[in-house]
């Protein structure tokens, strides 16, 4: 083991050096590394960050349950490209021929995954500049932003190589575009209403 701090907020490094000092560090320290520089994480607040996430999380899985095709993660490392190693807070992805992003034998994913959801409060710049420009470059079709502080949620979407942001329709309610039936209303989840929030999934399972 080595000291956290040989990893620091600030240091610039490609993925493959971070991963190596990453993997010598204390289990319980946490980083990414974004368009090649290296951010250590902060202590996490609940009521800022954690009961949101685990809303989200909640969200994606009850939507798995039904599309044995799709696998839900968080917190896994993804290897996004040379400069990008990332811990989204939640993702969903497809499996089988054709997949963006795979499970290498060393257990980490590589690639893409379809769609990305980032809880943000004090990461909120990161998430919305540096991440999100990455995410674009790197073809994840659908990114979800939570503004926690501003009780706001973004939805970008890929359209020809560049994310535009999609507005919920007049119900509140915005449908996935890569995932048929993943519907998410807006305000139930920004109330925190995670019944509202999973009456919205529709089973379109084939």
């Amino acid at each position: 083991m080595v000291a956290a701090a040989w990893l620091e907020t600030g240091d610039r490094m490609d993925r493959e050096e971070f991963h190596r000092r990453y993997e010598l560090a204390a289990p319980d320290f946490r980083a990414e590394l974004v368009e090649g520089v290296v951010y250590v994480a902060s202590p996490v607040r609940y009521g800022l960050h954690d009961e949101q996430t685990m809303l989200v999380r909640e969200w994606l899985a009850a939507y798995r349950r039904s599309h044995p095709e799709t696998r839900t993660g968080h917190d896994a490392s993804v290897f996004l490209d040379d400069h990008n190693e990332y811990h989204p807070d939640a993702f969903l992805f497809r499996t089988g021929p054709g997949a963006s992003l795979r499970e290498g034998p060393d257990h980490y994913l590589r690639g893409a995954p379809e769609l990305v959801v980032e809880v943000s409060a004090s990461t909120l710049s990161r998430d919305l500049n540096d991440k999100k420009d990455a995410y674009e470059r790197n073809g994840v079709r659908e990114y979800i932003v939570w503004r926690v502080l501003q009780n706001a949620v973004d939805w970008f979407r890929l359209d020809d190589g560049a994310f535009a942001r999609v507005q919920p329709g007049s119900d509140g309610i915005i449908e996935s575009a890569v995932f048929p039936g993943l519907r998410l209303d807006v305000p139930a989840l920004l109330a925190m209403d995670s019944e509202r929030v999973l009456a919205t999934l529709v089973d379109s399972a084939p």
